[in-house]
């Protein structure tokens, strides 16, 4: 139960605190004095979108706080454990948005999510306004509707689970199946890659041995002549060594001083020797062979060709035939894979078809419940006449099920029913609404409930119709209401006339908690305007005394 709203700096309110009691309370007052500003910040705290512009101008930030009561047997203490915030008997919930367009939420105290406000707040408190009059005219909201009746949540959760599994792999084999025309131009374009590099037979660093072989045929020729010159400038230079060796070892018989060089003379000279030895057999082997050559320079060809094709060294080119051959074995298996699939579709959609008629069978009974349920409110709303019914059509599986679900509706005696969203007048819909918000209100946790001038379109017998409603509403439930209706407002615990007064050049909502005589006065207001008879207020206080009876 909302026990206590605050309200600073949001739009046109520059400070409002409000303390509710259980029951049923009215707003009241001229349009544009705040009211439904008042029920925006309900929706704010409630994870609604906000933005700056909310903010009251010349203001830093907009602050909205709610103290609620906690209902009993209510998801509300597992949901707090779960998000790990302190619980207490009394919820508090608070929003902050500042002119730069941030926004804050708070839970008892810590830092929290718009996620988790709209949580949290969808357990606390109902609103119910004009503009859901389109929830009435969308099929996708009949589904809910029934679904909340019948509490087909988990249902409904289950089947969405295989739902997703099975619609998943469904798309894979469509890929699959889509994609084999490409599949087999690629798995020939892959064949003819892998075969291209392995005839090739590469050997890792091929090319390195090969481009070195190469230079040295090329240069065999010249090797050779130039080896030839250098074996006989190698040969005149030793017979001239041996002379001074051969003097050296003379002199060095007749002066040991000499002994030294003559030996140093001699092994430079048998060093030279065999150097001589070495270079002739160097030179006896440089090859001389044009058609290795020949047969290097195409195999080098044939690797650089490779090479533009597939990878800049030969370690990429192998490692692209690797991958290659990885590709093939996946396109070889797809059919392995497209049959796996199937099977796995086909179970899963055995799977779906029984946990869908598990929820059809479900919803049925629902749909049963609430057509009973909306006939019998319809005498209550002044629809004694009308008939409500529900279309149920079978349909593929889809997110929701495998049905669509359609409210039918006659509003007169022996008419057959059609669709609500195409014969129901707002005036209708808005009874309708109502009845639909009293069924649900009996199948959920929530304590409070908000109808933001759901009287739109109604007058007469049946907006005595709707405040009855209402009122037997709030004998089990808090309910805060925004109305112009008299018949309605007269029958509230607790009366708030909502007002805007200029102060300092700027426009404030003010809000006055009004007593018995001030609410006959009020009342006799929204009859009249400011020209109140005794008449009037007598019929006004034969209103209110009704709540007394």
């Amino acid at each position: 139960m909302l026990c206590e709203l605050h309200i600073k700096n949001l739009a046109i309110i520059k400070d409002l605190s409000l303390v509710f009691g259980g029951g049923f309370s009215i707003l009241t007052g001229e349009t544009g004095a705040g009211k439904s500003i008042i029920l925006q910040s309900l929706n704010l705290l409630s994870g609604g979108k906000g933005n700056s512009g909310v903010v009251r101008s010349g203001t830093s930030k907009a602050v909205i706080e709610a103290v609620f009561e906690i209902p009993k047997h209510s998801p509300i203490p597992a949901l707090l454990q779960e998000g790990g915030f302190e619980e207490e008997e009394e919820l508090l919930i608070k929003r902050i948005i500042s002119a730069n367009g941030r926004s804050r939420f708070y839970i008892n105290g810590s830092l929290a999510n718009a996620k988790m406000a709209r949580k949290i707040s969808a357990n606390l408190i109902s609103i119910a306004s004009q503009h859901d009059h389109q929830q009435l005219q969308s099929l996708k909201h009949h589904l809910e509707f029934v679904d909340t009746v019948g509490n087909h949540h988990a249902a409904c959760r289950a089947y969405q689970t295989i739902y997703a599994k099975w619609l998943k792999l469904k798309q894979e084999l469509a890929a699959l199946t889509e994609n084999m025309r490409e599949r087999e131009q690629r798995r020939e374009f892959l064949l003819y890659q892998v075969k291209e590099i392995t005839d090739c037979l590469l050997e890792p660093n091929e090319d390195i041995v090969l481009n070195e072989e190469k230079s040295i045929l090329r240069s065999s020729t010249e090797n050779q002549q130039l080896a030839t010159k250098s074996l006989d400038l190698l040969y005149a230079a030793n017979q001239n060594l041996l002379k001074i060796r051969t003097n050296l070892e003379q002199i060095a018989s007749r002066d040991h001083n000499a002994a030294e060089l003559s030996e140093a003379i001699a092994e430079q000279s048998y060093l030279l020797e065999e150097h001589f030895s070495d270079l002739r057999a160097y030179a006896d082997q440089i090859p001389h062979d044009p058609a290795r050559l020949e047969e290097i320079t195409e195999r080098i060809s044939i690797i650089s060709d490779l090479k533009r094709k597939y990878g800049q060294t030969i370690d990429d080119i192998l490692e692209f035939a690797r991958n290659s051959q990885q590709e093939l074995l996946a396109i070889e298996n797809s059919d392995e894979t497209q049959s796996k699939l199937q099977n796995e579709i086909d179970k899963l959609h055995t799977e779906l078809s029984a946990t869908a008629q598990d929820l059809s069978a479900k919803r049925r009974a629902a749909c049963t419940t609430l057509t009973s349920q909306m006939n019998a409110e319809l005498n209550s709303l002044c629809l004694k006449n009308g008939h409500f019914d529900i279309k149920i059509t079978a349909t593929p599986p889809s997110l929701t099920g495998c049905e669509e679900l359609e409210f039918l509706f006659s509003a007169n005696h022996g008419e057959e029913v059609k669709p609500l969203r195409e014969v129901a007048s707002g005036g209708e819909l808005s009874r309708l609404l109502l009845g639909l918000k009293c069924i649900l209100a009996q199948k959920d946790y929530v304590q409070t409930i908000i109808f933001d001038e759901i009287d739109s379109g109604i007058s007469g017998e049946a907006a005595e119709s709707v405040a009855l409603k209402i009122e037997q509403l709030a004998n089990h439930h808090q309910v805060i209401c925004i109305s112009h209706l008299v018949q309605i407002a007269s029958l509230a615990h607790t009366h708030f006339h909502v007002a805007k007064e200029i102060t300092d050049d700027r426009t404030n909502t003010t809000i006055t908690l009004l007593d018995e005589k001030q609410t006959i006065e009020s009342l006799a207001q929204m009859l009249d305007g400011t020209s109140v008879s005794d008449s009037t207020r007598k019929y006004v206080q034969k209103l209110v005394d009704r709540k007394k009876s």
